[in-house]
């Protein structure tokens, strides 16, 4: 009798310190929110009318592809914009000189490339999630001349991506693979949000307890069911994936387990026997398999589809040995 009551005291403060934290969670969730909505909502408004305007005085957009898109073509655009700068430092007339006029914007797959003013380079970075285009985002690089390593003058991406590092590791030795790169960032971080997103639009009275990093390169989250509690921690390899590396699911055994078990099927078709004398947690490694191989919300569906199953089968397992 001493031993349950340690182990209700245990469940309360358990319960008390889980509510607690699920409040922390909550807000910072919110903050998250804020600050990734916000943070960067003035730059991006006067950059995208820039963009816009750019755009709208192009003489030319060139489509670029496969071994088009090279270095040569940045160095091209780079001896552009400086010469068109230059040229409205000179005195005379302004319309002379019908090649160095030509606004060319080139677009690589989902990046506009454009001139700005004042011998800068403007990036616009397209996002998609499920085919439909999500938001865009904006890099402006400058350099003093064109032949001196260009540097990020201001950008709209999200300041948890370590845009910063990918410059000084790229810019200045390969800015093809340094925008590039920046672009399958900005990709790879949409699409593991929008995941979250959809997971929670469409089950969302179903989970409880969600926590994601700001890159959303760290989730997890806590099944409700009433049989047990099924938690689910997700970790990815790095900012570029968009499947989690590593997966772990874990079925752990209600405070009434304790206690003696009525059997092994639950009026939901559950197993509750699976629990009998069990004060620890059991793997789901078909559910840890499927957050490794399919999307966030497909897994999920995937996993509460054969959770009765797999119960079942645990509890099979266990009451042969």
């Amino acid at each position: 009798m001493a031993e349950l009551n340690l182990y209700q005291e245990d469940d309360i403060r358990l319960e008390t310190t889980r509510a607690r934290f699920s409040d922390v969670l909550k807000r910072h969730a919110e903050l998250s929110e804020r600050l990734s909505r916000d943070s960067n909502k003035m730059i991006f408004d006067r950059l995208q009318k820039e963009f816009a305007a750019a755009r709208a005085s192009q003489t030319q957009e060139i489509i670029v592809d496969g071994e088009q898109w090279n270095d040569g073509l940045i160095a091209t655009i780079r001896e552009r914009v400086h010469m068109e700068a230059h040229r409205k430092t000179m005195p005379g007339d302004l319309s002379s000189g019908a090649d160095i006029l030509e606004k060319v914007t080139y677009k690589v797959g989902n990046k506009v490339i454009c001139g700005l003013e004042g011998a800068r380079i403007g990036i616009q970075y397209e996002t998609f999630f499920a085919g439909e285009p999500c938001e865009i985002y904006h890099i402006v690089l400058e350099s003093k001349s064109f032949i001196e390593k260009m540097s990020i003058l201001e950008h709209t991406v999200p300041f948890f991506l370590p845009i910063r590092e990918v410059e000084n590791d790229l810019l200045s030795s390969n800015a093809m693979k340094f925008i590039d790169h920046i672009g399958e960032l900005l990709q790879a971080y949409v699409d593991r949000r929008e995941q979250v997103r959809l997971l929670k639009e469409l089950y969302g009275n179903q989970i409880g307890d969600l926590y994601s990093s700001l890159p959303f390169h760290m989730i997890e989250f806590m099944l409700n069911d009433a049989e047990c509690k099924i938690t689910v921690t997700l970790r990815y390899a790095d900012l570029l994936s968009v499947l989690p590396t590593r997966a772990r699911v874990l079925v752990w055994p209600p405070s009434n387990s304790r206690k003696s078990s009525p059997g092994p099927a639950s009026a939901h078709g559950r197993t509750s026997g699976v629990f009998v004398n069990q004060h620890f947690p059991i793997r789901l490694s078909y559910a840890e398999q499927a957050f490794q191989t399919m999307s966030l919300p497909e897994a999920y569906a995937e996993v509460v589809l054969n959770l009765s199953r797999a119960l079942e089968q645990i509890y099979r397992q266990k009451g042969s040995s």
